[in-house]
């Protein structure tokens, strides 16, 4: 196999679909690798057949195979149209960061560390976000009435909220959970919502700054 040793795919929490929205009255989704994904478009379809296409290859060719299921992380603007015009774009990117978005930086770290732990783990998929303040205990209130959840878990983000004239989301419907990656990868992601407030507070940009490459010797990342 030209002297690979082993596989990270980078695949997308968008290929759990439906199996993201919880039905009317009951509690946001608590989303882990548990779940089984139910894809509601062509996108997760070709996602999903990807992994298990991972799968098969470690299966009956021995090559450590491990799927990164990624959150949002791109600088762009949303691609939802009534997100755009409801919020402004950083306003939008900060909220996600609570339950279904990623900072650049640690996607990177992720993906290095699961080259480097694939060979002792031989496949695993693992969810790549950014590690929520929220618990299940949180998940009823969240369905009906997110400010106020947000307010008692990371109390000091109204203030720099009201200064800059953002809003909260009323409604929070799934939170990503990324303990298994942070278990088995021993990946320790740097940017959640806490950081983004105290970032906020000091002036700087809701992203991460930029900051020197990432080298690992023998891995090559390749963005598709």
């Amino acid at each position: 196999m030209a002297g690979v040793e082993s596989f990270v795919y980078t695949s997308t929490t968008s290929v759990f679909g439906d199996a993201l929205v919880p039905p009317t009255g009951a509690p946001a989704a608590w989303v882990d690798e548990a779940i089984t994904p139910i894809p509601k478009n062509i996108y997760g379809v070709t996602k999903a057949a990807a992994e298990d296409l991972c799968q098969l290859f470690h299966r009956n060719n021995a090559l450590p195979c491990i799927v990164l299921r990624t959150s949002r992380f791109f600088p762009e603007e949303d691609d939802e149209s009534a997100a755009r015009e409801a919020y402004a774009g950083d306003n939008l990117k900060a909220n996600e960061y609570l339950y279904r978005r990623v900072d650049i930086e640690d996607v990177v770290s992720a993906h290095l560390l699961a080259a480097e732990r694939a060979p002792g783990l031989g496949f695993g998929r693992y969810i790549v976000s950014a590690t929520t303040p929220f618990t299940p205990a949180d998940l009823p209130d969240l369905r009906t009435d997110a400010p106020s959840v947000v307010r008692r878990c990371v109390p000091e983000y109204e203030a720099e909220y009201a200064r800059r004239g953002w809003k909260m989301v009323p409604v929070i419907d799934r939170v990503y959970a990324n303990e298994r990656a942070r278990r088995e990868l021993g990946w320790q992601p740097r940017y959640d919502f806490r950081s983004v407030i105290d970032r906020l507070k000091a002036g700087a940009d809701v992203r991460s700054p930029p900051g020197p490459p990432h080298r690992s010797e023998g891995v090559t990342i390749l963005w598709i």
